[in-house]
């Protein structure tokens, strides 16, 4: 058991030597326990170094190990869910080295990723994808000859998405060669919840690592041959367990038992605080204050709103972390819902909720909302339904890369009637805008990033004016006029860079704060004396809000000329945000 993060590299003899899973198959299975613990040792360290994802990884230490043993990777396949877990995959598919590299510029990927490995068979960064895929491999395989098989590896959390029994329930209609291992540890990144993750956590309780009946009764329902659980950790149950998975025809399923963050006691004493981990600066580094996020101002806006409001009901898909609903879940827990990994009924819950006379507030990433989008379109935008959106992490997210990125929630919101799209330059704004889009009585969202921005500390309660406050529905603000006759139009938390070039070319600065309904008034007016436009947006180039004023000045018959600064129509590799946003604003 460690206790504490290597900051020397460990002495791991048995896995320097694996730098294929070929060279791994040639061990005695009496090896496997010491590279376990080698191979935990070392991803303690190499994330010591570089931050990343971390408690699911050494979950699954014996999994990965066990797989590649018993499979013929890459011919045969290995589809991660989430991939969160995938470390230490990386690590024995002949990336060791690179590890240290991992979510840097220019590195190794956070995810699997099929560019860069032939042993990753698909890139996942969202949740519970994986059957699907595997199904998908699995049928193309045999129906192209080929007697392989296909390995999805599920966790209990992943399980909760409507997807995954989609692909369950169409693998019972065929006889494809794929097993499902249902990673089982009682989390995804925070503890699950709803009625499956009971289910299976009573029956654990029940069966005491004996065969669940009724466990195996449901998936075996689903056309599924259904082993477990068993230890997961214990290489004398697991390779047997899936050898005789391995070798039998048809749709298979194992269900086996881990525990998140298994040999790092601090990692298992706190699985929610270790899902990820922040790269170890030196024992004398000066340390870094840690500001207060946009997720952080809008928990703090959520708890007090509701304190002001008993109609208000928070909604979230299994991010009360990640968009911190901590406090408010803690003060109103009849009023909290964590759906699970279920975005799609995040959505339309919150339409239900609305038709009722609740106000629901719905807090997502933008990524995870694109999984919604039928729902927003369909359930909430045609009804007009008062549901507010907390858009969190909009726009380039650093480290995690292009899976996690949310660069197409404006293009995507933007042609929905009806629904009222604002974005805030700092945290002072992002709670106006959130006071004004739960009293605007129709659907709107708030879109704010990832990390802090430039009031970090606003509002500190004492003004109790501006904690109610809202702002003029679909209003910029003239910030300052120049004379170089050209308008900078900043669209949301780049607003300290549009400053800057406004500063520098003595240009006007607008803050425009609304995509929807954009500010024609203020731009009318701005054409009559501005020859050139530029605007500024963390969002996709293509349908963004640059596209709105384009849109615009056209139609008005504006003979001026018009700049667009964004995201290009390219993927943005993993990098800091600062690195991110250099590449993207390249004037």
């Amino acid at each position: 058991m460690f206790t504490h993060i290597p900051t020397i590299r460990p002495e791991t003899p048995l896995l320097d030597g694996i730098n294929l899973p070929t060279d791994l198959r040639r061990l005695a299975n009496i090896q496997l326990p010491e590279l376990a613990e080698q191979l935990r040792a070392f991803l303690l360290y190499s994330v010591g170094q570089t931050g990343g994802h971390f408690g699911a990884g050494l979950g699954v230490v014996e999994l990965t190990i066990a797989l590649h043993y018993l499979l013929n990777t890459p011919d045969d396949h290995i589809v991660w869910d989430v991939g969160h877990q995938c470390y230490p995959h990386k690590i024995l598919t002949g990336r060791r080295e690179q590890m240290l590299s991992i979510r840097q510029k220019g590195g190794l990927a956070p995810f699997p990723r099929r560019d860069e490995s032939p042993y990753d068979a698909f890139g996942t960064g969202h949740s519970s994808t994986s059957i699907s895929a595997a199904l998908g491999m699995a049928v193309a395989d045999q129906l192209n000859g080929k007697n392989t098989k296909t390995v999805a590896i599920i966790g209990d959390g992943a399980l909760t998405a409507g997807m995954a029994f989609e692909a369950l329930n169409h693998a019972a209609h065929t006889n494809a060669n794929i097993l499902v291992v249902l990673n089982d540890n009682d989390m995804s990144i925070s503890r699950n919840e709803g009625g499956l993750a009971t289910y299976l956590a009573k029956n654990l309780k029940l069966t005491k690592g004996s065969r669940s009946e009724t466990t195996a009764a449901l998936f075996e329902a689903l056309a599924f041959e259904y082993q477990g659980p068993i230890d997961g950790h214990d290489f004398d149950a697991l390779l047997p367990a899936l050898t005789s998975a391995l070798s039998k025809s048809g749709p298979q399923f194992l269900h086996i038992v881990t525990k998140k963050g298994k040999g790092f006691q601090p990692a298992e004493t706190d699985p929610v605080g270790y899902h990820a981990l922040t790269k170890l600066e030196p024992i004398n580094a000066p340390q870094k204050k840690k500001q207060p996020t946009f997720a952080n101002n809008f928990g703090r806006w959520l708890l007090h709103t509701a304190q002001q409001d008993k109609k208000l009901i928070g909604i979230t898909p299994a991010m009360r972390e990640g968009s911190d609903l901590i406090a408010f879940s803690e003060a109103f827990p009849e009023r909290y819902f964590d759906v699970a990994i279920a975005e799609q009924h995040a959505l339309t819950f919150a339409a239900g909720l609305a038709c009722a006379g609740a106000k629901p507030v719905v807090a997502i990433y933008s990524t995870f909302l694109q999984r919604a989008y039928d729902q927003l379109i369909h359930d909430i935008a045609i009804q007009s339904l008062d549901v507010l959106l907390a858009v969190d992490r909009a726009g380039l997210v650093g480290e995690d890369g292009a899976t996690h990125a949310g660069c197409f929630d404006i293009a995507a919101m933007r042609c929905i009637p009806g629904l009222v799209i604002m974005t805030p330059a700092d945290e002072q704004e992002q709670w106006l805008m959130l006071n004004t889009g739960y009293h605007y009585p129709g659907p709107a969202a708030v879109r704010y990033p990832r990390g802090s921005g430039t009031c970090p500390a606003a509002p500190d309660g004492s003004d109790e004016a501006l904690l109610t406050e809202t702002v003029p529905i679909g209003k910029g603000r003239l910030l300052s006029t120049g004379d170089s006759g050209t308008a900078v139009l900043n669209f949301g938390p780049l607003l300290s860079d549009a400053r800057k070039l406004a500063e520098q070319e003595q240009h006007t600065l607008v803050d425009m704060r609304f995509v929807k309904p954009l500010d024609t008034e203020l731009l009318s007016i701005l054409m009559k004396t501005h020859q050139r436009f530029i605007t500024m947006e963390d969002h996709a180039i293509q349908g963004g809000a640059g596209s709105a004023v384009a849109e615009f000045v056209t139609q008005s018959g504006w003979n001026g000329t018009l700049k667009m600064l964004g995201i290009p129509d390219q993927w943005i590799e993993h990098a800091s945000r600062a690195e991110q946003l250099k590449q993207c604003l390249i004037r």
